[in-house]
């Protein structure tokens, strides 16, 4: 039986597409980047339910790229333009509302400016939910480590309740369908609200029993030094990537922030490895990281190192400006870096297809004639009633 990939890879392979869509506004190179996502995605998406959460993300992407080009036209741009394409009428706003305003003319730059800028962000919404449709969630959070368990089983459990939340308000609503009664109105949702609260709050309780039965939340004697240590390690760690991650958002960040992420990434994976001493537990049949989890990830971190290299030398090609009105050029060497990313397509293992049973043939109206109709049943004789004597 082929196993899964761990979710871990894939997360990291999508985190890397992320990262070299956010340090371009190309839109050439953004549609490469999305293309890329949608290929592995159409290659290795599994069915589970999971692994729909690609489209809902993508029509995310598009109402959030919508809703930009749309505040663009009514609330205008600072980006100055020469190609008027209409005028709204303006409305005089009080000085207190300096910078702002409501309608004005329209122009090509300032909503080409606004169309990279909600196409950067439509892209990493789209990496997103091609991590969410390729590993599970719920599969990574089992994979976290001990340091981090309780907040994976805080996690699991609201995953877990909120499906179930929404399960319970449509069977009600469904029974309130069924006798009659309206689903609209304050009445109707104090009526389906209150039961719907109970059946969560009773589940709730009926898991948290089964969960200290099973031994969750027990937790090993650790020294007090070592738990200082850990603590001081993983808070300087948190801080380290967050401030690295900051610099990298940046232009001129680039250089020190990336000696600090990975002396962050360091000091908290260290402080994690001590706080793990704390959890007394297993795992039942954990997901194996293997090359192929190694291909994948890698794929990933490839991509976003060769588009922030290729940042320095070529910021112009990531960064077109629409002023003045040229059209955008596709760099090669980012380009090529990017299609590293198609290595999952080919280098993780096929997602595990369940057989669907096969179809019963229904009889055809030709066969059913040349069947010999079937002959009644002989009905069974009745049994002879008994005589006095034989009773008496």
């Amino acid at each position: 039986m082929t196993r899964r990939l761990h979710p871990g890879a894939w997360w990291l392979w999508a985190l890397g597409l992320a990262t070299a869509a956010s340090r371009t506004t190309n839109p050439l190179l953004l549609l490469e980047i999305a293309g890329v996502a949608g290929f592995v995605v159409a290659a290795r998406r599994s069915d589970d339910p999971a692994a729909r959460a690609y489209g809902v993300f993508l029509r995310i992407g598009l109402a959030v790229l919508l809703l930009r080009l749309l505040f663009f036209t009514v609330l205008g741009s600072p980006i100055p333009g020469t190609h008027v394409i209409l005028t709204l009428p303006q409305l005089p706003l009080p000085a207190w509302f300096k910078g702002v305003r409501l309608g004005g003319p329209v122009t090509v730059e300032g909503l080409l400016f606004a169309l990279y800028d909600a196409l950067r962000l439509a892209v990493l919404l789209g990496c997103v939910g091609a991590a969410n449709a390729l590993g599970n969630p719920a599969r990574l959070l089992r994979s976290l480590p001990g340091a981090l368990y309780e907040a994976g089983v805080a996690v699991v459990v609201a995953l877990t309740f909120a499906p179930n939340l929404v399960a319970d308000a449509q069977r009600l609503r469904a029974a309130r369908r069924l006798r009659g009664r309206s689903e609209k109105g304050v009445k109707a949702l104090l009526t389906v609200g209150v039961p719907v609260l109970e059946g969560a709050l009773e589940r709730s309780v009926g898991l948290a029993a089964a969960m200290d039965t099973r031994g969750f939340g027990r937790t090993a004697e650790v020294p007090v030094t070592v738990r200082r240590t850990t603590a001081a390690l993983t808070l300087t760690g948190l801080l380290g990537v967050c401030t690295a991650a900051y610099g990298l958002l940046g232009a001129d960040g680039a250089r020190w922030a990336l000696p600090l992420l990975a002396l962050g990434a360091l000091a908290a994976a260290a402080g994690l490895l001590l706080g793990g001493r704390r959890a007394v537990r297993t795992r039942y049949r954990p997901d194996p990281w293997g090359l192929r989890a190694w291909v994948v990830a890698g794929s990933g971190v490839a991509v976003a190192a060769a588009v922030v290299a290729c940042g320095g030398l070529d910021a112009t090609a990531l960064h077109p400006t629409p002023v003045p009105l040229t059209a955008p050029v596709l760099p090669l060497l980012p380009a090529a870096g990017v299609l590293l990313g198609l290595l999952p397509a080919w280098a993780a293992p096929a997602p595990p297809s369940f057989p669907t049973p096969p179809a019963v043939p229904s009889p055809s109206p030709s066969s059913s004639r040349s069947l010999p109709s079937p002959s009644p049943a002989p009905s069974p004789s009745p049994s002879p009633s008994p005589s006095r004597k034989e009773t008496t």
